[in-house]
């Protein structure tokens, strides 16, 4: 193998690092995604922005981020699912850590799901597609995303030691990737967390308050408290609270 394949983990962390749901709202918009809606640059946040049809083509450009450049190492060093070279388990956690850890946005981007399941649709497949079952049946119940996105690394990681073939042998690098990325994602989603325990992690279709833009419900709440008497909040919070 030349000796360049060995820079795939530098080349995959850069395409990594491009930000596709940010580029997307600033260029269509003009807008910077990272102070409306969720934060988040990834695909979920970039179609409530832009809008549902922008959804699949952001998903799938994230997930690019993952899949293309683990399918040039695993090519370049003759690897193959569920025992891959050490080698295609780096460039598949550099392109992870693009997403998650963008050198274009100071070090910051997205939640590394749809990139984490390009890289786990080369190393893993059927893990992947138990992961995205889990995932889908979560959404349909529930409609959150982030619930559907936590939900689906569990199983996805059981299956990943249940069918890698020495999972604490010869394939524990591809187990340890698999485990750190479950870790990350779901770590990542932690302030979703809160908010689903507290009811106010937002549905699809629903785009959340923020400062610049504090939603409907926020702008009802503030005005009913300003039609009451100074003395007479509280009753002015718990009547705005049904909203």
């Amino acid at each position: 193998m030349h000796p360049a394949g060995y820079l795939l983990p530098v080349a995959a962390y850069l395409y990594g690092s491009v930000p596709f749901g940010f580029l997307a709202a600033k260029l269509l918009k003009g807008i910077d995604i990272r102070r409306t809606g969720s934060g988040n640059i990834g695909a979920t946040n970039a179609a409530r922005v832009l809008g549902r049809k922008y959804f699949p083509p952001i998903f799938l450009l994230d997930f690019s981020k993952g899949c293309l450049p683990t399918l040039a190492a695993g090519a370049l060093f003759a690897s193959a699912s569920y025992d891959p070279h050490p080698m295609v388990v780096l460039t598949g956690l550099a392109a992870v850590l693009g997403h998650v850890f963008s050198i274009y946005l100071s070090f910051r981007g997205g939640k590394g799901v749809a990139t984490c399941a390009g890289v786990f649709a080369v190393l893993a497949p059927l893990g992947t597609l138990v992961g995205l079952a889990a995932w889908a049946a979560v959404f349909a119940g529930w409609r959150y995303v982030s619930l559907a996105s936590i939900c689906a690394m569990p199983p996805f990681l059981l299956c990943v030691y249940a069918f890698s073939p020495e999972p604490l042998g010869r394939g524990i690098f591809l187990a340890l990737l698999a485990s750190a990325s479950t870790v990350l994602v779901i770590f990542l989603h932690r302030t979703n967390i809160k908010h689903l325990l507290s009811g106010t992690e937002p549905k699809v279709g629903r785009l959340p308050p923020t400062e610049d833009d504090p939603g409907p419900a926020r702008l009802y709440r503030q005005s009913a408290i300003a039609c009451y008497p100074e003395g007479d909040r509280w009753s002015a919070l718990v009547n705005a609270r049904t909203v």
